[in-house]
């Protein structure tokens, strides 16, 4: 169990990508802060955890700058350190661009970056004082680079944590902190067993992906021994983004 003597904190851990982020910390010793506004999702996920003594829910909306310093500070207080951040709280928003509205807009882009921003900054500001440093993870998306209609707002918030990834990288640097980011493309969080035979087929890995994926990510890139990887973005899109698609006919 790599993990066992740190502190993970997990934005948005009630569902999804974060539910496997936070169970596989779990699963590796870790103690796993689950911070997310859904206390009763949180909470059934550590109650139904073979390992829910080493876990907790603090509630947190990652829109209010209130919310992430108390995150930061009771963490600190229960446990005494902050070992590992992973930004994965976020939403989506696909609706015309001649329609979106500016308080839509600025939802997105405060859910989804601005709180990497300030979780980022509050988080490390404890974890510098750790003799081994720690880590970081931001979860943008392969929206970050390519795009459909009517994402603007969502694809923007992606592209942005994308480039604050790198430049954390080189302000945190010194405080021994590495910075990444993931951009998953296609995860099923729903009903992987609905998917058809042409979902998958149309990947290079030929499977759509699961939360699982995204998680040993985390588990690797916050790896102690790893700290050599910093500032980069890993594409987890079973192949999809390396594709040249052609419409033919």
């Amino acid at each position: 169990m790599k993990f066992s003597d740190q502190v993970i904190i997990v934005t948005g851990a009630s569902n999804g990508i974060g539910k496997s982020i936070a169970e596989h910390y779990l699963k590796e010793g870790a103690k796993v802060v689950f911070a997310d506004v859904d206390e009763s999702a949180s909470n059934n996920i550590i109650e139904s955890s073979a390992f829910a003594e080493n876990a907790i829910f603090i509630k947190t909306d990652v829109r209010q700058e209130k919310d992430i310093i108390q995150l930061m500070e009771k963490t600190e207080q229960l446990y005494g350190k902050i070992d590992i951040l992973v930004n994965n709280a976020g939403k989506s928003l696909f609706k015309s661009f001649y329609e979106l509205t500016l308080d839509e807009w600025d939802d997105i882009l405060n859910t989804n970056l601005r709180s990497v921003f300030l979780c980022s900054r509050e988080a490390a500001k404890i974890m510098r004082k750790n003799a081994k440093g720690g880590a970081i993870v931001n979860m943008s998306s392969t929206r970050a680079y390519m795009s459909e209609p009517n994402t603007e707002s969502y694809s923007a918030s992606k592209g942005g944590i994308m480039a604050i990834t790198h430049a954390l990288a080189n302000s945190l640097a010194d405080d021994r902190i590495a910075v990444n980011s993931i951009a998953p493309g296609w995860i099923e969080t729903n009903n992987y067993d609905s998917l058809r035979d042409v979902d998958h087929e149309q990947h290079l890995s030929k499977r759509v992906g699961k939360p699982a994926d995204i998680a040993r990510a985390c588990l690797f890139l916050t790896d102690r021994e790893n700290n050599f990887i910093t500032g980069t973005n890993l594409t987890i899109d079973g192949g999809m983004t390396v594709k040249m698609i052609y419409e033919e006919g």
